[in-house]
């Protein structure tokens, strides 16, 4: 998985990293300083929406520590399938998700030092303070929803800090790298072929080997160190921050994806292996701790590298929106069969959680390989058909990744 992917083509070809100014109507623009102003104004807005949306998912392993199944008189696995039930419902309302991943992994840090916090609320109103971390966090989620009508901008046209010069150099730079500015009016044909494509289904199942180990790894991570210190599974989550960051700046400037997803499951199954091999994680609880750095700082990375890869790689509107509800869809299967792989029986050790979380990271490496080499023949064998190109406004033959001007990354 080294070789270089073809990249299509720019209208504007001006590196993001560059100064240099091009014509965007009465005024020149500065490439890198327009940028750095959707940066500033788009990522930190939809990094707190997914930040929030991914601590209301994992903040019920916390919440188990903090005396739920107590209070609500749980026994056996009732406390799993409890779980499997919500992700059940999950699976079946959620669409589409954003590449803003690295806010899931400040998620987990974030999450419990705030339920620790929250979990000092035992004794207002309850004895055990686990609801006022559904409560506040529920609270702090919805807040956040409403004032996102004003802060989250939807296009170019509705951004107000853009001047109408960066507005059309956009939909230039859109234009020239996507399909996202065709007029293209839903088709149910277009349905059928993101159903018909086989890499349509290999993305979702490339999500579906990583959902598993994601969540599980978010739901276990609580009990394995809530004897070690106040807020211990907060350090594995700032390093999975850092490795996410670096493996998506160093994907897109090498135009590597199945490279840096394959590798890092590898770096995440080196975890699970490191959690099997310690016979006693209650005498040697540092062993297991240092194999939670391995597989947080491989599973966050891989998701969001995985994640974005059908909205890279797919074109044509309605084709890349049923192929990314199809992604989540079929990958958070794996997360409703995570629900039910951590038994209370079988702890310390959890070798059934952790024997199958490590499957599905070298399955994950399987299957980007095979996406990887499938994806690297298609590009091989269009170019004896045709130079790739640019989908710009304009073409009126385009047939979206069907078209043989069309490249794939991979």
């Amino acid at each position: 998985m080294t070789d270089s992917v073809e990249r299509k083509s720019p209208i504007v070809d001006t590196p993001a990293d560059s100064d240099t100014e091009v014509s965007g109507g009465d005024a020149p623009i500065n490439e890198k300083r327009l940028l750095r102003k959707l940066d500033y104004h788009l990522l930190p807005a939809v990094g707190v929406l997914y930040l929030l949306s991914f601590l209301d998912r994992s903040n019920v392993g916390n919440a188990r520590i903090e005396g739920m199944l107590d209070d609500l008189h749980m026994t056996g696995n009732q406390y799993l399938t409890g779980l499997t039930l919500y992700f059940v419902a999950y699976v079946l309302f959620e669409y589409r998700i954003s590449l803003f991943f690295s806010a899931a992994s400040l998620a987990g840090a974030f999450g419990g030092v705030l339920a620790y916090g929250i979990g000092r609320m035992s004794g207002i109103v309850w004895q055990h303070g686990w609801r006022w971390i559904f409560i506040l966090e529920g609270i702090l989620t919805v807040i956040v929803a409403i004032a996102a009508y004003w802060f989250i901008h939807n296009y170019p046209d509705t951004a107000k800090f853009l001047t109408p010069d960066e507005r059309r150099h956009i939909h230039q730079r859109l234009a020239a790298d996507s399909d996202a500015t065709n007029d293209e009016k839903f088709t149910w044909s277009a349905v059928s072929d993101a159903l018909k494509d086989v890499d349509c289904w290999l993305y979702g199942l490339g999500f579906h080997t990583m959902s598993l180990p994601l969540y599980t790894l978010s739901l276990f991570l609580p009990r394995l160190h809530r004897r070690q210190s106040p807020t211990p599974d907060r350090a594995p989550y700032a390093f999975a921050f850092l490795t996410t960051i670096a493996a998506a700046v160093l994907s897109e400037r090498t135009g590597q994806r199945a490279l840096f997803i394959g590798g890092a499951a590898l770096f995440g199954a080196v975890g699970y292996a490191i959690l099997l091999s310690n016979t006693a994680p209650r005498e040697r609880p540092g062993v297991s701790y240092a194999g939670t750095f391995f597989a947080a700082g491989g599973i966050y990375p891989a998701v969001a590298l995985v994640l974005s890869w059908p909205a890279i790689n797919v074109s044509g509107q309605t084709k890349r929106a049923v192929a990314n509800a199809l992604q989540i869809s079929v990958g958070n299967l794996g997360a409703v069969l995570g629900t039910q792989l951590y038994r209370a029986a079988d702890g310390p050790r959890f070798i059934v959680g952790h024997s199958v979380a490590l499957a599905y990271l070298l399955a994950n490496v399987l299957v980007v390989s095979l996406l990887w080499w499938r994806l690297r023949r298609e590009n091989r064998r269009r170019d004896n058909v045709a130079a790739a190109a640019p989908v710009a406004e304009g073409f009126s033959d385009w047939k979206g990744d069907a078209d043989p001007r069309w490249r794939f990354e991979y």
